[in-house]
């Protein structure tokens, strides 16, 4: 007969963190003492001694190592398939190197069991919190920006971005098109779980002893990438037009500033126009790209490129067209003038051509995205090990 499962499963997230384990686990097992709970190591194929350790301390306690042989979407993709594989009815994430308390792990649970939450975050900024660390104004100002970017989906949340939360396996189950990127899980469950009440409990953030920092310039920039999904799903409608104008702005400024060199350069008021456009599509262009490199698994168009440069044919044949038109027709038109009716009438085909491509630069879509036709999107992997447990 086997044995039920564990009420609370702990899944921590590793990537070359053999030094810091054998502590971790340790404290773990002390502030959980008495408590039936399982230990999920979802390591991300360290290259170190990870693996070996984690194996060495199943013997001891009820640990189970999960490497990812060939690990996606970063430490949330670790956390989300940590997820998949746990047994317990509790789930409680943190990371390994020794920033986050595990002495703080009852008290996240006890918030869930007793004081209705259905997501409790570990977190540096509530009354009591505290860091180790001294951040520097750069670093302080850093962090301020990205809470308040995440503020229109995590309220009033003090700590949105921590790594350190739990939450109860039905809230888990009842989220929407997972599509996690770099590492900040939290933020994604809190918002396509449909969480009701975010509980907090101050933490002292530890300075890493041990090991190198996962943070780098790379993963903020995923965190930007991660917002604007994440807009895109809570405000389906405001986010893909607040998307348009940003780079429809970009993109005129830098064709006002083409369009008035041509002129000094004598170049008449009705090519004026079409050439600074070129600049213009340029500008479009670079987001596109930016847009087909982080979102190609969720695009519909097989040809997002050739879809691309055919708008774009199409707008700049507009924008041609209407400078020559006002040109010809006005009679002594300003040079405001035939830059805002050529580059207007360019602006109103791209929205409605882009509407028809789904491209989603612009953000509008007649269907589904890909990860919208599941409720949980997976990132198992077909050759992943198992240790222990």
């Amino acid at each position: 007969m086997s044995s039920p499962p564990p009420p609370i499963s702990l899944i921590v997230p590793t990537l070359n963190e053999a030094e810091n384990l054998e502590s971790l686990v340790e404290r773990i097992a002390g502030a959980l003492a008495g408590r039936e709970y399982e230990i999920l190591i979802v390591d991300d194929n360290s290259r170190d001694r990870t693996p070996e350790i984690a194996a060495q301390m199943a013997k001891r306690y009820p640990l189970r190592l999960l490497v990812r042989q060939h690990p996606t979407n970063g430490l949330s993709g670790a956390v989300m398939h940590g997820m998949t594989e746990a047994k317990g009815e509790i789930l409680v994430v943190m990371d390994a190197d020794l920033q986050h308390p595990p002495e703080k792990i009852p008290e996240l649970i006890q918030k869930l069991e007793r004081d209705g939450a259905d997501f409790v975050i570990g977190s540096r900024y509530a009354a009591g919190g505290s860091m180790q660390q001294e951040w520097g104004l750069l670093r302080r100002i850093n962090s301020s920006v990205a809470t308040l970017l995440a503020r229109p989906f995590a309220g009033k949340v003090s700590d949105p971005m921590s790594g350190f939360f739990a939450l109860r396996r039905s809230t888990y189950e009842r989220a929407l098109r997972l599509t996690p990127l770099g590492y900040k899980i939290g933020l994604e469950l809190i918002c396509k779980c449909r969480v009701r009440q975010v509980g907090e409990v101050p933490i002292h953030f530890a300075v890493r002893q041990r090991g190198e920092s996962k943070l780098t310039v790379k993963q903020q920039f995923k965190y930007l990438e991660h917002l604007s999904r994440l807009y895109d799903f809570c405000f389906p409608r405001l986010s893909p037009i607040f998307k348009f104008l940003i780079v429809t702005t970009t993109a005129w400024f830098v064709g006002w500033g083409i369009y008035l060199s041509m002129l000094r350069l004598k170049v008449g008021p009705a090519a004026a126009p079409s050439i600074a456009y070129l600049g213009s599509i340029a500008v479009t262009a670079v987001f596109h790209l930016r847009y087909v490199r982080t979102q190609r698994e969720f695009i519909l168009r097989k040809r997002p490129w050739v879809d691309f440069w055919f708008i774009a044919l199409a707008e700049w044949a507009a924008c041609s067209l209407a400078a020559v038109y006002a040109a010809a027709r006005l009679d002594n038109p300003w040079d405001v003038e035939i830059f805002l009716i050529s580059f207007g009438l360019a602006t109103v085909t791209r929205y409605i051509m882009r509407k028809e491509f789904l491209q989603d630069v612009r953000g509008l879509r007649r269907d589904m995205r890909l990860e919208e036709l599941s409720p949980i999107t997976s990132t198992d992997t077909p050759d992943e090990s198992k240790v222990g447990g």
